[in-house]
């Protein structure tokens, strides 16, 4: 190792720990061990490109350890993609560019927002399938425009969390050659040694899921780490697992190896004997960093400004011999045009009959894959049900990375992390599919989409009681809930195929939000007042006779809105005036401006009721004080659909019932 190379590793070390120590906050012991693989990693195997970060053909990096932020930013900040000194001395300070845990969109050169251990192996293999996919659709011999690894390093904590094993076993039978995991070996973790809870041979696990496994017995070992990444690359069958036995919180005497140097500040004694352990230059001083440190670090960046040149030299020449390829390549990196969409007559037309809304969000699945070439989508092996198969598409596997219908195996929790991988990936628009009351399984990695701002879209069919003869087990109940407290999210649940459409178009116009459709098994009528002004949210969907004399609302969602309307019906032959307002997704009505939403829903009428076959958690906003719902107060039963919705209310005749009581008070 070159003095040059053992400074600026040390560097790394030496300016984490000062940043946290500023913070008395963080977590020192992953930068202090990790650095070396990440300095070698970055300096002589990663294509990156700090001048142009967006570079679409550069290696991608993921730190799924997100606790070791400090790692990251202190790369960010030596290779100038503009995290300043100030930056790291704002560490986990409010509104600084460098938070407690990376945050994708927030801090330049930040692939993925980490924390949660194992979610950015997740998202890592998200992104290999999408260089996959996009190399078959767009390399030609001799022009391999599409041609970069991705790489992710985590700790004990991510291989413990089961997360990691889905999505490695995914991406060993599917081959991503260009994935590579550098795996932190410390063999601690919070509570101590991880013998206490961990001691499976984690390279037979990844050498059993189908991936290359070495070793790496020093982590300090530049050399060795280089080579094994190289070897790593050489695979073009499998991808890679490299282990890297490191000490956690190396170089600080006091901390080194034990469990405290993980999660809490060094002391500012131990910063100082760190440094004078590195043989660091004046060890007294904070953020005290040697101007050759800089220098050496921007001469390496130089190689990534030199790559992405040849690149580009590579991509006109291509883009000048391959004209319709070229123009395929800007369609999948452009927006979809929302208004020709719109004005689509034939995406939005229907068969005037009865249908479940999968079954209608299967169609406009294949309505829009020849709109839309860059849809890449599939289910947890439930495409049949979720009815979200692209027809004459391919299916992506090892044999074709070309195929659009992806087959997650029954794997809901990586499914959704690697939805997120693939959309961070860029020039793809995914969308993935489950039983609704499985979508508890995709929760933590769809937050993380919520908090990125990115448009997955999730197709979550079998959406109430309607699934019937399966039973409680396969019935959501809280779920609408649960999807609807979640910021950022838009959550639709449409009632017919005019609605169906809206929910697709509102997810793939969509830019910064993800998507949940809410979807039936069972088939429901055609509204004949249903209409794209269910893209704002909540629409009259059965007008009062006299909407200045009416006497109440009926809220429905989804398969309770017919039932609104048969109410609605018998109230009026009763002499009872009432509107139906169809309210597929709260979050687009709340965004409407005070004067819609007093057309929709006017408070000087307070006889209230919502319907819907769920539970009644959030409903109190629409319907007030005085008013009521038709919603379960219990989880469901085993029987036909038809039993379940009388025996728990659903019928014209409680819905009329309830809303006499409110009329009463």
């Amino acid at each position: 190792m070159a003095n040059i190379d053992t400074k600026c590793v040390n560097a790394i070390r030496v300016l984490a720990a000062d940043a946290i120590q500023k913070a008395n906050s963080g977590h020192p012991g992953l930068p202090l061990g990790s650095a070396p693989m990440a300095y070698e990693l970055w300096a002589n195997h990663m294509a990156h490109n700090p001048k142009d970060p967006q570079w679409a053909n550069r290696d991608r990096f993921i730190l799924s350890g997100g606790h070791g932020s400090t790692l990251l930013y202190s790369l960010l900040h030596f290779y100038g993609y503009g995290l300043t000194m100030d930056d790291m001395k704002q560490f986990r300070q409010d509104g600084s560019l460098t938070p407690g845990h990376p945050e994708y969109g927030h801090t330049v050169g930040v692939e993925a927002t980490t924390g949660p251990l194992g979610a950015g192996m997740g998202m890592a293999v998200g992104m290999a399938m999408a260089e996959a996919h996009l190399a078959a659709t767009f390399n030609k011999p001799s022009y391999p425009i599409v041609d970069h690894y991705t790489f992710a390093l985590g700790g004990d904590g991510c291989m413990m969390e089961g997360i990691s094993s889905e999505a490695f076993s995914l991406a060993g039978t599917l081959g991503l050659s260009k994935l590579i995991v550098l795996y932190d070996s410390n063999r601690i973790s919070i509570e101590g040694s991880t013998d206490i809870a961990f001691r499976e041979n984690v390279q037979e696990r990844m050498k059993a899921f189908g991936f290359q496994t070495i070793t790496v017995e020093d982590g300090n070992d530049l050399a060795a780490i280089g080579a094994a990444i190289e070897e790593a690359k050489a695979d073009k069958e499998h991808p890679s697992f490299i282990t890297v036995k490191t000490e956690i919180g190396y170089g600080c005497p006091a901390k080194q190896g034990k469990a405290s140097a993980h999660g809490e500040p060094l002391g500012v004694e131990n910063v100082k004997a760190l440094k004078e352990n590195l043989g660091w230059p004046e060890p007294d001083k904070s953020f005290n960093i040697p101007a050759d440190v800089y220098e050496h670090y921007n001469e390496l960046a130089k190689k990534g400004a030199e790559a992405e040149e040849a690149w580009n030299k590579l991509f006109a020449d291509y883009a000048a011999k391959f004209p319709e390829a070229k123009a395929l390549w800007d369609k999948f990196h452009a927006p979809v045009d929302a208004d020709a969409l719109l004005d689509d007559e034939a995406f939005w037309a229907y068969e005037d009959k009865p249908q479940a809304t999968r079954g209608l969000s299967g169609i406009m699945i294949n309505r829009l894959k020849d709109k839309l070439p860059n849809l890449f989508g599939g289910s947890a092996d439930l495409a049949p049900s979720n009815k979200t198969n692209m027809k004459d598409a391919g299916d992506f596997s090892k044999e074709d990375y070309k195929g659009r219908n992806l087959h997650f195996g029954v794997r809901e929790f990586a499914m959704t992390a690697i939805a997120n991988g693939i959309t961070l990936h860029g020039g793809l628009r995914t969308y993935i599919a489950t039983f609704f009351v499985f979508s508890d399984y995709t929760k933590p990695m769809a937050r993380l989409a919520a908090l990125m701002g990115l448009p997955v879209t999730y197709v979550f069919t079998h959406d109430s009681i309607g699934v019937g003869e399966d039973g409680p087990t396969h019935e959501p109940i809280e779920q609408l809930a649960m999807w609807r407290a979640l910021p950022n999210v838009h959550t639709f649940r449409p009632a017919d195929a005019t609605e169906t459409a809206a929910g697709w178009y509102l997810a793939v116009t969509s830019k910064k939000t993800p998507t949940v459709l809410a979807l039936t098994r069972q088939n429901l009528p055609q509204l004949p007042g249903s209409s794209k002004d269910a893209l704002k949210g909540a629409y009259v969907v059965s007008e009062a006779k006299d909407p200045k004399t009416m006497k109440g609302i009926l809220i429905g969602t989804g398969s309770e809105v017919h039932l609104a309307i048969d109410a609605q019906k018998e109230l009026a032959a009763q002499g009872i005036d009432v509107r139906v307002v169809s309210m597929p997704c709260e979050e687009l009505f709340d965004a409407q401006s005070d004067n819609y939403k007093e057309s929709i829903l006017p408070k000087n009428i307070r006889a209230r009721v919502a319907v819907e076959a769920a539970a009644d958690f959030g409903w109190g906003k629409y319907v007030g004080l005085d008013g009521a719902t038709v919603t379960m107060k219990s989880f469901g039963a085993s029987a036909p659909a038809a039993t379940l919705f009388e025996k728990f209310g659903f019928t014209k005749e409680n819905v009329v019932k309830t809303m006499l009581d409110v009329l009463k008070k």
